[in-house]
C-alpha cells in the first residue's frame, strides 16, 4: 500500500484530517496531511481580516494577498510535497473539493508519481475546462457556497468568504454550505480555522488531459450524497464526463451520505473507505 497524502480544500487547512488520520494510522496505513497553496502555512489574510474597526468595505474590494497563486503554483507545491513525502515513489492523493484540480494536474504532469487520484466530492474538470466554469452550469445552481463569496473575484483575486463578520445569519448559511452534518461544536471550531481568501487562480487554470497522463491513472470519486457545496448532480457529471473521456480506465465511486465535511461527521466511515485504495 502506497503512502497516503490528504489535500484538504479552498479555505481549510491540513488540521481538516486530523480526525481521519488516526483511523488511517490504527489500521497500519501512513497518512500525511498537506497545505495547498494559500491555505494553511502557505496563507496570507487580507487586512481587513485581522484590521479593527471591522471595515464592511473592503471586504468586498481589497485585493487578496493571494491574488498571484495560479493552478501552476499549486501544482508546483504538491508536487514537491508528493515527491518529498514518498521519496520518488507512487503515493495515494486524495484531494478535497476545490484541490481536485491540483490533483488532476499533478497526475497529468507527473503520472508516475500517483499511484491513486482519490477525489473526495472535488472538482475533477474535464479536458481544456476550468474548475470555475463548473459553478456556472445548472447543476451547480443551487450550491450554498456562491451566495456566501463576497465581493468580485476579478478584482479581489480571490473567492473570498467574511469571516469577520457577527452576522448570525451569515454564519448559519456558512454552517449549512460546509458542515450541514456535523456536531455544531465541532464546526464552529473548525469556522475558526478557515482563512478568508481562496485564490481564484486555482479554479481559473486548464488542464490538457492525455490518454498516458491523467488517463492512465487510477481513479475513484467519494460521492457525497447531502453536500451542499459541491451538487451531488455537478458531482455526477464529473464521473461521467471522465469516464466518456476515457473508457479504458473508468473511476471507481464510492457513496457516502455525508455533507461536504465527512472527515469532519463521519471520520471513520471516511477512513474505511480510504483505507483499502492503494
Amino acid at each position: 500500500m502506497s503512502t497516503l497524502v490528504l489535500v484538504h480544500g479552498f479555505w481549510h487547512g491540513s488540521w481538516c484530517w486530523s480526525e481521519v488520520v488516526p483511523h488511517l494510522a490504527a489500521a497500519g496505513r501512513p497518512s500525511v496531511a498537506v497545505d495547498m497553496a494559500g491555505h494553511g502555512l502557505h496563507a496570507r489574510r487580507p487586512q481587513w481580516f485581522t484590521g479593527q474597526p471591522y471595515n464592511r468595505e473592503a471586504v468586498g474590494t481589497e485585493v487578496s494577498p493571494l491574488a498571484d497563486v495560479s493552478l501552476d503554483a499549486a501544482t508546483e507545491l504538491l508536487t514537491s510535497q508528493i515527491k518529498r513525502i514518498g521519496g520518488g515513489e507512487p503515493v495515494t492523493v486524495v484531494a478535497h473539493s476545490a484541490a481536485g484540480p491540483v490533483l488532476t494536474r499533478t497526475a497529468q504532469e507527473t503520472p508516475g508519481l500517483v499511484a491513486h487520484a482519490v477525489y473526495l466530492t472535488a472538482y475533477m474538470p474535464a479536458s481544456g475546462v476550468s474548475a470555475a466554469a463548473y459553478t456556472r452550469l445548472p447543476e451547480a445552481a443551487d450550491d450554498r457556497v456562491a451566495p456566501l463569496l463576497q465581493g468580485d473575484p476579478a478584482r479581489t483575486g480571490a473567492l473570498r468568504l467574511d469571516l469577520a463578520t457577527d452576522d448570525a445569519a451569515y454564519r448559519r448559511r456558512l454552517y449549512e454550505a460546509f458542515y450541514g452534518d456535523v456536531d455544531p461544536v465541532l464546526a464552529d471550531a473548525a469556522t475558526g480555522l478557515l482563512t478568508p481568501d481562496g485564490p481564484i487562480g486555482i479554479m481559473l487554470g486548464t488542464t490538457t488531459l492525455t490518454r498516458d497522463g491523467w488517463g492512465s491513472v487510477r481513479r475513484t470519486y467519494i460521492t457525497c450524497t447531502r453536500d451542499m457545496a459541491v451538487r451531488p448532480s455537478l458531482q455526477a457529471r464529473f464521473i461521467a464526463e471522465a469516464d466518456a473521456a476515457f473508457p479504458d480506465n473508468p473511476i471507481s465511486v464510492v457513496a457516502l451520505d455525508a455533507s461536504h465535511s465527512p472527515f469532519l461527521s463521519m471520520p471513520g466511515e471516511l477512513a474505511d473507505v480510504i483505507i483499502p485504495l492503494g
